[in-house]
């Protein structure tokens, strides 16, 4: 299991690297971004490997529109987030709170612990980035009416 997790560590480096040198990162024949359930509106995402919700290694690409506001949610398991182009921000906390805002910029990695509540914003010329990790998966918002699953729904 650690061998896959240094292998997906590796890709994940190499993915960021490229994206420092290039705007426009190919995606796998008949992938497409569409907009993620788990995210407001602006937040969309493509699955490259895996099946996030399963048992088993996944990836998966994040593209965030500028303003873009997620509210604090965790996930169960470790994932490591690799910034692909722009600039993508995460904070730590329980309430959002932008003077805890982290910016991380193309080829940056962070390594985000399983059930660390967190949040993000979508800043000026938006952003792209790579979530890799061990599934299952999921987003749990900390307050069910900051969930967008739950506004779609009503």
């Amino acid at each position: 299991m650690r061998g896959l997790v240094v292998t997906l560590l590796l890709l994940s480096a190499a993915a960021g690297s490229a994206a420092a040198q290039s705007s426009g990162l190919p995606l796998p024949a008949g992938k497409q971004f569409a907009q993620n359930p788990n995210l407001p509106p602006g937040g969309e995402f493509v699955v490259l490997a895996g099946m996030p919700n399963a048992a088993g290694p996944y990836a998966f690409r994040v593209r965030f529109a500028p303003g873009l506001r997620v509210l604090p949610h965790s996930h169960p398991d470790d994932r490591l987030y690799t910034v692909l182009a722009g600039r993508w921000t995460i904070g730590i906390g329980t309430a959002f709170d932008s003077t805890k805002l982290v910016t991380l910029g193309a080829g940056e990695v962070y390594v985000l612990p399983a059930n660390t509540v967190h949040f993000h914003m979508g800043l000026e010329g938006g952003a792209m980035f790579q979530v890799s990790g061990i599934g299952p998966t999921a987003t749990t918002y900390l307050r069910p009416e900051d969930d967008p699953r739950q506004v779609r729904r009503n």
